[in-house]
């Protein structure tokens, strides 16, 4: 059976050729257009690994929702990881780092992420 991927990300076209992508290397990939619809389809769907965006509805969703997964039996232990813009979008000077409270999720990648790149933190994450 194969692995299930997760996108939750508002940007459609960004989305389906995530899925593209992700369909041709075998995976069986779904998506969700914000945190809420995203929430619960991974606790329905329970996928091996969500991709998450992070300015959706508000700027600062995606954080939200990985700390609401983070906290929820359901879907605590699926590996989540963070693709965005954000931190070109509004100029910080900053990246973003995992941990176990704020951030609880795998990886935080760059918006936009090379294919080659994007399927090796898949590999290297996924459940």
């Amino acid at each position: 059976m194969s692995k299930k991927i997760l996108i939750i990300d508002d940007d459609a076209d960004y989305s389906e050729a995530i899925k593209m992508l992700l369909d041709a290397k075998g995976y069986e990939v779904d998506s969700a257009p914000d945190g809420t619809d995203g929430f619960k389809k991974a606790k329905n769907w329970l996928p091996n690994l969500i991709l998450l965006d992070v300015m959706m509805t508000h700027k600062s969703e995606g954080f939200d929702v990985a700390r609401s997964l983070k906290g929820d039996a359901a879907t605590c232990n699926i590996p989540v990881i963070i693709i965005s813009g954000i931190r070109r979008e509004m100029n910080l000077p900053f990246g973003f780092e995992p941990d176990n409270d704020w951030l609880p999720v795998k990886a935080v990648l760059e918006k936009p992420i090379k294919p080659e790149a994007l399927l090796k933190a898949v590999e290297e994450n996924i459940s």
